[in-house]
């Protein structure tokens, strides 16, 4: 009989007591028989802390010295956690009892498979891909995220129509399953990006190391989303642009960097303009606020020729071959199995 990886659950909370009163017992009710459970503390101010430790014993806990983001956050309680497999997971995330297994069994087919996701629907509107991940994360050729279920702010209901597993571009950060050897041999996530894209980014530099990333339908996992930052919020759209323009810089190919970014300036700029015109001056601001961070962080970043990227955008899996936001706005394509059509 085979030994089963271990697998550790690491949530990662800030000020997050009722998400954890809420959701920890479906964590907590998890049947996988090699698992520790975590949570990771961002230096909160609530009694999430003292919260946890009184009622749910089996759970350890790090405390992280100061509130580093998403990924500096992760980056720093990992160096604590032993185990062949991560799990991260939203502190706002209702799980099922067998949630681990389907996923956990896929990745022990290849050893290629770096990271995967489950499904991810919506926890309001349990029907519903949810936001943040949905069937499985995808990228267009000008660098736009979508998933499969879910374009821009348009989700699906799901009714089996992405029931096959399938390498995709980019696996979702609310619930990441990932080899920890792979998370430490890339670095981890880049603790610059503070929030939002760090895991698609993650992503990208394992592809460009040779790795696949997956998504398994037989794993369902229920979020809340928009817990710490909500949609609309300026700060999120400023992370998000920056973000994207970061992440680009540093993983498209040198044939491609150029080219791609000045189309990027030009459709950023109409989506400025149009926040004007919306009458969301602040939406504008974040937009140029971004790009002003961006530009300063690019004068700091250098490529060693061991982070050159050497793999074009358009031969990795989990790429569509087209403009996304072009067919989304044009073309009325507002699902993922009409973009192509």
């Amino acid at each position: 009989m085979s030994v089963l990886p271990s697998v550790a659950v690491v949530i990662l909370n800030w000020n997050g007591r009722s998400f954890l009163e809420k959701f920890l017992p479906s964590v907590c009710s998890s049947t996988y028989r090699n698992l520790q459970l975590y949570v990771a503390d961002n230096a909160s101010t609530d009694d999430s802390v003292a919260f946890v430790r009184a009622n749910f014993p089996e759970v350890k806990i790090i405390q992280n010295p100061a509130n580093d983001g998403f990924a500096g956050g992760y980056n720093e309680a990992l160096q604590h956690v032993k185990a062949d497999i991560y799990i991260l997971l939203n502190q706002d995330v209702e799980v099922e009892p067998g949630w681990i297994e389907p996923v956990v069994a896929q990745m022990m087919e290849d050893d290629r498979i770096a990271a995967c996701q489950p499904k991810l629907r919506f926890y309001d509107k349990k029907t519903e891909f949810e936001y943040a991940g949905a069937a499985g994360g995808w990228m267009d050729i000008l660098g736009y995220t979508f998933c499969r279920g879910r374009i821009l702010y348009t989700t699906e209901e799901d009714r089996g129509q992405y029931d096959d597993a399938q390498d995709i571009f980019w696996a979702t950060g609310a619930a990441l399953f990932i080899r920890s050897a792979c998370f430490h041999e890339v670095g981890g996530f880049d603790a610059d990006f503070f929030a939002h894209m760090e895991e698609v980014d993650l992503c990208w530099r394992l592809k460009r190391a040779g790795y696949r990333i997956c998504y398994c339908p037989e794993s369902v996992v229920y979020h809340v989303g928009g817990g710490s930052l909500p949609q609309g919020n300026p700060r999120k759209l400023y992370l998000n642009f920056r973000n994207n323009l970061m992440m680009l810089w540093k993983n498209l190919h040198p044939a491609d960097r150029w080219i791609i970014l000045f189309q990027r300036v030009f459709l950023d700029l109409l989506a400025a303009l149009k926040s004007l015109v919306a009458g969301k001056p602040k939406d504008m601001k974040a937009i140029f606020r971004a790009y002003r961070d961006y530009f300063r962080w690019r004068r700091r970043y250098e490529f060693s020729k061991d982070r050159l990227p050497q793999k074009r955008l358009l031969d990795m899996t989990g790429v569509f071959h087209g403009i996304m936001i072009w067919r989304y706005y044009f073309l009325n394509r507002k699902t993922f199995g009409t973009l192509e059509k």
